[in-house]
């Protein structure tokens, strides 16, 4: 897991599966010394071997202990397409991105003049008035100066004649006002640019999350193709003990073989029936946990496979630090940062604007009619003075744009790492698949000489089973190892891009199985 103080994790599956020796385990029996070791070895191989199995298929696949229902057969292209459907993991990581498309969408519109409506109603403790007996030259004339007959006449007027009314007490105004910015010191093609960044961040975290549903799919499909393969080895085991039981049980009848030899083989009869049982129960599990993935029961169609040729090192590793979303989102991630920088520094600069008022209504008075009906302006605002820590902000900036570089380098060799001990795994377990194929060779002809010894009364009961057991200890280790490099090669295939790649291998496998049946 690839994480970072930015929030960003890179999810990769650990697969860790020790090998495989054998299936079935057996108790103590009544027999000599020498083989009662020998028995418990193989029983101890046993319960480890499947026991380490069934963990790695339960580990992917996290089951549950419900019986699975009846499904039909998919392939695992069309498992794929569906969990791409059906995944509620992804359908959120797509609204994220919706989110971050609308956001940026809604930055556009920082370009455009803001509009608003106005309106307003105002009461007054008293209207605006002047009365011209308080403007001189009347204010300061004093009516006693005056000739009898001018003061007598001024005096005849009435008071509310020299009263002005400028507004009434109940004032009622509506107003169209704009407002443009022209220049804000950059600050708004930055905030643009920030948004864009956040769009790309969360599409590269959608990439992130489908891949991991990618490898998810990949351990839990094959899981149950595994668990199912268990089941079929270990019903096959439990037949072939059936006929050992019957043959021994006609031997004893005859005097050919001592009662020991019988019961032993009844023994290892139970035995097998019990992790048979064991076997369908994990498989049910497996089931239920590629149900609860794809929101149906299904029954995987692909089978395992190897790859006709290796991949490429060099060439993953080119694919994987070209285009890894985790590399891409940390590079959304620097423009973000570059952004915040160019926002903070823009808080030095003026903002200059454009702006203007129309009137829309205004009442009958006098001062409405000495005011004009609508006006233009340019204006600016250069802060001189701020207590939002200018300054800090910007530090803070370059600080963020740092911690991204410095993540993105260390993301890069954990990538690589990544791919490498992916790569080896791969190699490994394509190693020890092949290898085995001389011993189950081995196995199968150890297992006809000890049947035919034992017909002969030249073997033991135990030799007979422990030839069994070795031959399906075989098989199960084969499986396992089919069974890591395929998830191998689906952690090579996430981490390079190439989910097409394994879904063509996957397709091969199955149309090969489809001519075998």
């Amino acid at each position: 897991m690839l994480s970072s103080a930015t929030g960003i994790r890179v999810k990769t599956l650990e697969v860790s599966m020790k090998p495989i020796t054998t299936l079935v385990c057996l108790p103590k029996m009544v027999c000599s010394s020498r083989q009662r070791t020998k028995l418990a070895l193989v029983a101890q191989k046993g319960r480890v071997a499947k026991s380490a199995l069934f963990a790695t298929v339960l580990a992917s696949c996290a089951g549950m202990s419900v019986i699975a229902t009846a499904a039909h057969a998919q392939s695992f292209d069309a498992a794929w397409q569906q969990l791409q459907q059906v995944s509620d993991k992804l359908a959120a990581s797509s609204a994220k991105v919706d989110r971050a498309r609308a956001e940026r969408d809604a930055g556009e519109d920082m370009n455009l003049p803001e509009l608003s409506l106005n309106g307003s109603y105002t009461r007054l403790e008293k209207p605006l008035e002047m009365d011209l007996r308080d403007l001189n030259p009347m204010a300061s004339l004093d009516p006693a100066s005056l000739p009898p007959a001018l003061g007598a006449a001024l005096g005849s007027i009435p008071g509310e004649l020299f009263i002005t009314p400028f507004t009434e007490q109940d004032i009622f105004r509506a107003s169209l006002s704009a407002m443009w910015p022209i220049y804000t010191g950059g600050r708004i093609s930055a905030a643009q640019g920030i948004h864009e960044a956040l769009l790309a961040e969360e599409e590269q975290q959608r990439e992130l999350t489908r891949r991991e549903l990618f490898t998810t799919l990949v351990d839990r499909y094959y899981g149950v193709m595994v668990a199912a393969e268990l089941v079929r080895t270990q019903d096959k085991l439990v037949a072939s003990l059936e006929k050992h039981v019957d043959h021994a049980r006609k031997l004893e009848a005859h005097g050919q073989i001592a009662k020991v030899e019988r019961l032993n083989a009844e023994v290892a009869l139970d035995n097998a029936r019990v992790q048979a049982s064991s076997s369908r129960r994990q498989y049910e599990m497996t089931n239920i946990a590629l149900k609860s993935l794809l929101k149906k029961a299904e029954t995987p169609s692909s089978g395992l496979f190897i790859a006709l040729s290796e991949p490429s090192l060099p060439q993953l590793a080119e694919l994987t630090q070209k285009s890894h979303p985790a590399l891409k989102l940390l590079d959304a991630k620097e423009t973000q940062a570059n952004g915040l920088i160019e926002v903070e520094r823009g808080a030095y600069k003026p903002t200059v604007f454009l702006y203007g008022n129309y009137t829309l209504y205004e009442d009958d008075s006098l001062f409405a009619k000495m005011e004009p009906d609508w006006m233009l302006g340019v204006g600016f605002k250069m802060p001189l003075l701020s207590r939002d820590g200018r300054s800090g902000k910007v530090e803070a900036a370059h600080s963020a744009l740092l911690q991204a570089r410095h993540t993105k380098a260390q993301t890069r060799e954990d990538l690589s790492l990544l791919l490498e001990q992916s790569f080896r795994q791969l190699r490994q377990a394509e190693e020890e698949y092949r290898a085995l194929d001389s011993s189950r060779a081995l196995a199968m002809e150890n297992l006809r000489l000890r049947e035919l010894a034992f017909n002969q009364g030249m073997s033991t009961s135990i030799e007979r089973v422990d030839a069994e057991l070795k031959l399906t200890a075989v098989d199960t280790q084969q499986l396992g190892a089919k069974f890591r490099y395929v998830q191998a090669y689906a952690r090579l295939m996430a981490i390079s891009g190439q989910l097409d790649e394994f879904i063509g291998q996957a397709q091969r496998a199955s149309a090969t199985m489809g001519e075998k049946q």
